[in-house]
């Protein structure tokens, strides 16, 4: 399986908050975010981890080169204007096997995470969607879905049959990319129209239930990031 990385973002809250440091190398218990996930990604069997950084992010870029050195990194350097456009930059590395993605501030539990790339593995539909009952996000996507966690929509308020809201990792067949070069001929943009076009053209997506996923957007968030990994 092959793993992806999206950390092509400004960081612009966080550095108007005080943080210089590249959003990609802000350490959470003492160890580079986008460290954490190459290591736990190499741990559960990728076969490559392609990971797309900006143009001005230089250090970042240094620090995966030496990091490529123990693992199957490709670097994309690329400047998009929102995480789908970030994600068909990545594509050529991704086609023709299922694939991991998240964006690089995604903190989450490893166990949890363990299960959920089983239940990928083992998964004959389109793909299997991280979804969480923790809302801590400014603009929260909600994730509806049927008795069985099929997913049959994305929403940006709450609907009746929305329990979930997305936890910005996507296990995905390499069909998706056929239907997100569509979303690119066509003009879409922002990765939450691609994932209501994967619903649009059938593809059968499976919600996977995490109990806490927490995203790295403010200052405050990092404590609270390092809180929630070392909790039981």
């Amino acid at each position: 399986m092959n793993f992806a990385i999206i950390a092509a973002g400004e960081g612009s809250r966080l550095a108007k908050e005080g943080i210089t440091t590249p959003k990609p190398l802000i350490p959470v218990q003492g160890t580079p975010l986008i460290e954490r996930l190459v290591e736990i990604f190499s741990r559960h069997g990728a076969g490559s981890i392609s990971i797309i950084i900006n143009s001005q992010q230089p250090q970042t870029r240094d620090f995966l080169e030496k990091l490529r050195e123990r693992y199957p990194i490709n670097i994309v350097v690329k400047d998009t204007p929102s995480s789908m456009h970030s994600l068909h930059a990545l594509a050529p590395h991704l086609r023709g096997d299922k694939f991991c993605l998240t964006t690089v501030d995604t903190i989450f539990k490893e166990h949890e995470f363990s299960q959920y790339i089983k239940d990928f593995e083992e998964c004959r539909q389109g793909g299997v969607m991280a979804v969480t009952e923790f809302v801590d996000d400014e603009k929260p996507l909600y994730v509806a879905t049927d008795s069985d966690m099929n997913i049959t929509g994305f929403h940006n308020t709450a609907t009746v049959d929305c329990r979930h809201v997305s936890g910005g990792i996507y296990g995905l067949c390499p069909e998706a990319l056929d239907i997100l070069d569509e979303c690119m001929s066509m003009g879409i943009e922002r990765m939450r129209n691609f994932q209501r076009m994967l619903v649009e053209r059938g593809m059968r997506l499976k919600a996977f239930p995490f109990n806490k996923i927490i995203d790295i957007d403010h200052a405050g968030d990092i404590e609270k990031a390092e809180k929630f990994i070392t909790q039981e």
